[in-house]
């Protein structure tokens, strides 16, 4: 049977690809998809362009505004040059390290515990975790602070009990502030540890036992690595979170604590200063880029969402 002209033109190309007129229809069918996605997505990206992008636009500029409106990279060079803004960052970080290591201390023996009980009771146990997530983080904040004070409720039975004669300075230092800090942190990093302890296969503690291991040396071996994904995630966002913390440091630090984030309100509410403020928040901001960018270095970004679900 001859074969047309118009069917050899429309036939399959090497690699299954039409020609002809076929392959224009796909590509105009292809194109008119791609504009109707973008059209369905037009309100959440306006909605993220109108609330992020544009906003952080407005901060880098101000940042490089001087107080008379001119082009300057005066602010940059006060936080080079001024030991106070070192103090700060270093604040940060370390108030932001400390409270992430205090909350791996607690929530990895908390996740594994919860992660070999039954899953109902786990389940309860679990609501128990989550509860600082259904109360204003002011408030628990400001109660902290009456436990904590000198006459608050632990110094007050601490002394009534006898385990020491004085109050004990438990707030508007570092150390009411991580207090504080952890308590609202921590269920940050029990739920994504536990997710990924539930997520391991038991077949392979039982394999590890079956070999010969006892049930510690499974542990290091097999168990704590396969959970590491869903630490190193906890820990990340535990982290990230705390660079950012104001209400917490401001109430339980007393001022003597403070952040980067206290920093910009001071120089917003006191001084009336946006341009300094920007700056700051500008490299806040880059530094918790970096750390993102060396965090995907480590290990693929997906495996760390995964883990956090």
């Amino acid at each position: 049977m001859p074969v047309s002209s118009a069917a050899l033109t429309t036939s399959a190309q090497p690699g299954g690809a039409p020609a002809g007129l076929n392959a224009a229809a796909l590509r105009a069918d292809e194109r008119r998809e791609h504009w109707q996605l973008l059209g369905l997505s037009g309100p959440a990206l306006a909605l993220v362009l109108l609330t992020m992008v544009l906003p952080i636009g407005w901060l880098f500029g101000l940042s490089f505004l001087a107080d008379d409106g001119s082009l300057s990279l005066m602010h940059y060079r006060r936080m080079v040059e001024q030991p106070s803004y070192a103090r700060i960052f270093g604040a940060t970080f370390q108030v932001s390290l400390l409270t992430t290591g205090l909350c791996i201390l607690l929530g990895y023996p908390l996740a594994y515990v919860l992660s070999q009980l039954p899953r109902r009771v786990a389940n309860l146990c679990l609501i128990a975790v989550m509860l600082p997530f259904w109360t204003s983080l002011l408030v628990r904040t400001y109660a902290w602070l009456v436990l904590l004070q000198r006459r608050g409720l632990i110094n007050t039975w601490g002394i009534e009990l006898g385990w020491w004669d004085q109050p004990l300075p438990l707030v508007h230092n570092m150390a009411g502030t991580l207090i504080g800090m952890v308590h609202i942190m921590l269920p940050f990093l029990v739920l994504p540890v536990l997710n990924s302890m539930r997520s391991i296969d038991q077949e392979c503690m039982k394999a590890a036992a079956n070999l010969g291991a006892s049930p510690t040396r499974a542990f290091w071996t097999v168990f704590l690595p396969l959970s590491l994904p869903g630490l190193f995630a906890g820990s990340l966002l535990v982290f990230v979170i705390c660079l950012g913390f104001y209400v917490t440091p401001a109430v339980l630090g007393g001022g003597k604590i403070i952040m980067v984030s206290n920093q910009i309100a001071n120089d917003i509410e006191l001084f009336f200063n946006w341009g300094a403020a920007s700056s700051l928040g500008v490299v806040l901001l880059v530094s918790t880029m970096v750390l993102l960018w060396l965090a995907s270095r480590l290990t693929r970004l997906e495996q760390l969402l995964g883990a956090s679900r």
